[in-house]
């Protein structure tokens, strides 16, 4: 593997949801155990698995993985590391300064800015602790989703210019109240991602358009902080035999050939390494050293026995008809990376449209690829995304011609200051998303979200925008709706739970299941995406992976969801006006479209 070829210090993992960047970072790590390094293997993903990979419990603190000598892991909890933060700050002014005001003090830090200031300053520190890198030879990051690394790397640059131009007086005084003393940490985490010698990142895709098309985006976007050493790994490439006597298999095959073959031109001068796809699922410590040696043997059971018949399970469809029956409101597909949350949302909103809906399909994912999807327009669809550039900086320009206007020069200055915080992108997303589903009282809004970690922070904003207006609104008799309140009443919202049928993902949809009962938001149905085991398939690697399949098909079915559909792979990606509506009606046959 070129990426394993003299690894410096620091790894970081990353690329679009669903590619396999945990089980490529674990099993990467215990191939450097195995050599005889030391290593810290890190999560920054808001969303981790990595403990749930192991089959242990990591958490917010540097834990020994039992049975593996020399390894040990972190997840970057970002809300145990919020709640320190704010300790941090709060801490030495309790009893000192009025009660009122700490209280101010505790509202300021009650936002996903302050979540996403902590979990910085942790990964930061990673990158410039002396004592840990005496104690570990080898870091590795496994990052969350694409548009959340980019964040995240690029905030070392962002927070340091922030702090040279100066603190003025900032909305989001209080999270930086944290940030000015660090200033010469924050400088050493930029010079050690731009060096070399001491950083490498591995962008991990699949062998599909659209991921590689994300891993050609953040190459550049990287490359343009410094981060330029850089490699390239294709996972999960079904193996070219598998498609000799088996008409789906080879279809995927054709596809994925075919997308590494226009694979986008940045990328090419990149080392390249391509991981097959394995019969089993990547969970244990034995299944993830086999991960990186090459094509796995598949079970005598699955290669003696003839091809199962589909599985029958409720389909799409079903869902749709049922969405379709209200005529009108929210729909919002959630989940892990990579799970093909952007694929059926626009099933469900051309579906809805066919049938004379007016329907909004948008996005809140900063890495979505809805219009690729869609590649065509339908009468009664509209479609938008919420570009977290675009809508901060319409939200800047808003409060300079509100706020600004009355100003002298020092006073805009400031405001101006104030406004290219980092965390002026929360208030703007949050706003954008507040205006898109307030359509949903007269049309379908379908959204497509990011993957978990980002719609967690987002509804962390919504929920405490909730908070504040009850207080200021609760004594006063007037009626009020916010976003919470629709999101939490089912008449309003309906939230499906896209997973795949393999261990990981269905725990992480199911984990999600619980965050979202605790903010009293109940999900209304899950939907199993590219199930094998809903397909017709002779492939032997294909046949194991679809019995794996059916254990974690039940477990949904009996343990976790209200209603739910089961979405078969399909021969042909379902790209396009034709194909999503085909995939939104009567369960295609094996042969595809």
């Amino acid at each position: 593997m070129h990426f394993l070829d003299q690894p410096p210090r620091f790894l970081f993992f990353t690329g679009k949801g669903g590619v396999g960047k945990t089980s490529l970072a674990c099993a990467t790590a215990l191939r450097l155990v195995a050599q005889g390094q030391r290593v810290l293997l890190v999560s920054t993903d808001p969303a981790s698995n990595v403990g749930q990979v192991f089959g242990i419990t990591i958490g917010n603190h540097i834990t020994p993985v039992p049975d593996v000598p020399g390894l040990s892991a972190l997840e970057i909890d970002p809300q145990a590391a919020a709640q320190g933060y704010r300790d941090r700050i709060v801490g030495p002014v309790r009893g000192v300064l009025p009660d009122a005001v700490v209280k101010g003090i505790e509202e300021q830090l009650s936002g996903a800015c302050t979540t996403e200031i902590a979990a910085f300053d942790e990964f930061t520190a990673l990158l410039t602790d002396t004592a840990l890198h005496a104690q570990y030879e080898h870091i590795l990051f496994d990052t969350a989703p694409t548009g959340h690394t980019i964040r995240l790397l690029q905030l070392p640059g962002a927070w340091s210019g922030f702090l040279e131009a100066g603190k003025g007086d900032a909305s989001c005084l209080g999270p930086l109240a944290g940030l000015e003393k660090q200033r010469e940490r924050y400088k050493a985490a930029v010079d050690a991602l731009a060096n070399p010698a001491h950083t490498r990142l591995v962008l991990v895709a699949r062998a599909q358009p659209a991921t590689l098309r994300e891993a050609a985006r953040t190459h550049a976007e990287l490359a343009a902080t410094g981060l330029r050493q850089q490699f390239l790994v294709v996972n999960g490439v079904l193996p070219s035999a598998e498609g000799d006597s088996d008409p789906l298999a080879a279809a995927v095959c054709r596809r994925e050939q075919a997308a590494l073959a226009a694979m986008p031109q940045d990328l090419r001068a990149l080392p390249l390494d391509q991981v097959p796809l394995k019969p089993f699922n990547l969970v244990g410590i034995d299944a993830l050293r086999q991960l990186l040696d090459g094509e796995a043997p598949v079970s005598p059971a699955a290669a003696s026995h003839s091809a199962a018949p589909p599985l029958q399970a409720p389909s799409l469809a079903r869902l749709v008809d049922q969405i379709a029956q209200d005529g009108h409101g929210l729909v919002m597909l959630m989940g892990k990376g990579g799970v093909g949350k952007t694929t059926l949302a626009a099933a469900v909103a051309v579906a809805l449209a066919h049938r004379g809906h007016a329907v909004h399909l948008t996005t809140s994912d900063p890495a979505a690829h809805l219009m690729e999807t869609l590649d065509g327009t339908l009468e009664h669809l509209s479609v938008s995304r919420i570009d977290p550039h675009e809508v901060t900086e319409r939200y800047r320009q808003q409060v300079l011609a509100s706020k600004g206007a009355g100003l002298d020069a020092a006073g805009r200055a400031l405001l101006e200051e104030d406004l290219r915080s980092p965390c002026t992108e929360e208030i703007a997303v949050f706003q954008a998303f507040s205006r898109v589903i307030r359509e949903a009282g007269r049309k379908f809004v379908v959204m497509d979200t990011a993957p978990t970690g980002h719609t967690l922070l987002l509804l962390d904003a919504t929920g405490a925008y909730h908070r504040d207006i009850v207080r200021q609104m609760g004594s006063t008799g007037v009626h009020f709706t916010t976003p919470m309140m629709q999101l939490q009443d089912p008449k309003q919202t309906k939230i499906i739970l896209v997973a795949l049928a393999e261990t990981t993902p269905v725990l992480e949809a199911a984990r999600l299941q619980d965050d979202l009962r605790r903010a009293g938001i109940e999900p209304w149905a899950w939907a199993i995406n590219n199930s094998v085991a809903a397909a017709q398939v002779a492939s032997p690697l294909l046949r194991q992976r679809a019995r794996n399949e059916l254990r974690e098909i039940e477990t949904v079915s009996t343990r976790h969801a209200v209603r739910y559909a089961v979405v078969p792979l399909l021969s042909e990606e379902p790209v396009g006006v034709q194909r999503l509506l085909q995939l939104a009606g009567e369960a295609l046959p094996s042969s595809g479209v």
